[in-house]
């Protein structure tokens, strides 16, 4: 059931005029028209939104009905007055750090909880400073990161924790991921996100500790051990058999996954490790495809620092935001993570476990509108015991966004390992 609320709406998709907020206004068509949601779109331009309804009456006729709501992303009153009329609002809107802040501090005060895309770990960092508090008291569930980042590493943990808890009354003290398939291109919104945060850190210097800290979004920030550092070099894996590199998500994944593990009360224990990092082939090929990735993330980022370099890249290699690949090239995109854990049985003795968490579609685009649509729902429809705050998708919907992950068509499986 919904939340408690005389609220107009469920779900209000703020920014549906953008490229991902077609995306989900579309999953939102085809999957919500027989189930009673009522759902609005919500932008600032009026004739955009009312294209972007036109669209969907193909995939859906009642959408021909579908209120179109406008407000300024930089006008408290306005954003107050949206968010006020919904138990939910789903953003894809970004950069967050330059478009975002205002809509968390509105849903904050109303008490109206809210999702979104961002992988803006500053950014996430100065929302849990300025509105954790409040959203407590009012009630908010304010859940970053519901897309490719953070929702397979989140819930890919929280899936293998749940069954070393079930069947073995105890807890993995490690997790190792490790993106083992991944077809489709960087999405315009990451590209603009990753350069915002190169911005704020110009601007601000001392957010290098925020983003090189390994608990950077805990509750309240520790310096991390030397083994929960991001992989950086080319690897060879022994248990895998395979060569891996960095995996260019792995600083934001890991610092929510941390967050997820305080904000539940630490249930994985206080020394729990979590890593990421991307696999490739054995053999002299995946060798040179790890070292290209490592080499490739470092020079993407030096270049990227040095302005007309900047300016060449934004202009002719970089995907714009809004923009995005054809519905066939979203069709054909597929990821696979797998997630290796290891703990201790309460009956004693070392169980070592094997996840999986994987999707069709472009993990930029296709599985990142289904993953938050799915989330946005889940906060709207689902029991749910959280409280209000800033949270992640593990520690606010667990488990209940897995299930409805699944009944979407993603796989979230474990077992016992074989190795």
């Amino acid at each position: 059931m919904p939340k408690p609320s005389k609220a107009e709406f469920d779900v209000i998709v703020w920014g549906a005029t953008g490229f991902t907020g077609r995306l989900v206004a579309e999953y939102l068509a085809r999957t919500q028209g027989a189930h009673g949601a009522r759902w609005a779109l919500a932008g600032r331009d009026r004739a955009k939104l009312e294209q972007v309804r036109g669209s969907l009456v193909g995939l859906n006729p009642a959408c021909a009905e579908l209120p179109v709501l406008l407000a300024d992303a930089k006008d408290t009153a306005s954003l107050d007055a949206l968010v006020s009329r919904t138990h939910v609002i789903l953003t894809t809107v970004g950069p967050y750090a330059r478009h975002g802040s205002e809509l968390v501090a509105a849903c904050a005060r109303n008490g109206t909880d809210y999702c979104d895309l961002t992988g803006e770990v500053q950014w996430m960092r100065k929302m849990i400073d300025a509105h954790h508090a409040r959203a407590r008291e009012s009630g908010a569930r304010i859940v970053h990161t519901c897309g490719f980042d953070s929702i397979p590493s989140d819930l890919g943990v929280l899936m293998l924790q749940d069954f070393m808890r079930e069947h073995h009354a105890s807890h993995c003290d490690r997790i190792r991921m490790f993106v083992t398939k991944m077809r489709g291109g960087i999405s315009g919104g990451t590209a603009a996100s990753a350069l915002q945060t190169m911005d704020d850190v110009k601007a601000d210097p001392s957010l290098r500790r925020v983003l090189g800290n390994p608990h950077g979004l805990d509750p309240e920030p520790r310096r991390g051990r030397p083994e929960e550092r991001d992989q950086l070099g080319v690897r060879y894996n022994e248990e895998l058999g395979r060569w891996t590199g960095p995996f260019f998500m792995a600083p934001v994944n890991t610092r929510v996954v941390r967050r997820s593990n305080a904000l539940l009360g630490y249930p994985w224990g206080q020394d729990f490790l979590y890593s990421e990092a991307a696999s490739f082939a054995r053999g002299p090929k995946g060798l040179l495809t790890a070292a290209a990735m490592a080499g490739g993330l470092g020079g993407f980022f030096l270049a990227a620092s040095v302005p007309a370099v900047r300016r060449q890249l934004e202009k002719h290699v970089l995907p714009a935001p809004g923009t995005g690949p054809s519905a066939e090239k979203r069709e054909q995109g597929c990821f696979a993570v797998l997630l290796l854990g290891e703990g201790k049985a309460k009956e004693g003795g070392t169980v070592k476990l094997e996840g999986r968490v994987a999707s069709q579609g472009d993990p930029g685009y296709a599985a990142t509108a289904r993953m938050l649509s799915e989330s946005a729902l889940c906060l709207a429809f689902d029991s749910i015991a959280s409280e209000g705050g800033v949270l992640t998708p593990a520690s606010s919907m667990g488990m209940k966004l897995v299930e409805r992950l699944r009944r979407a068509g993603m796989t979230f499986e474990v077992k016992p390992s074989r190795a």
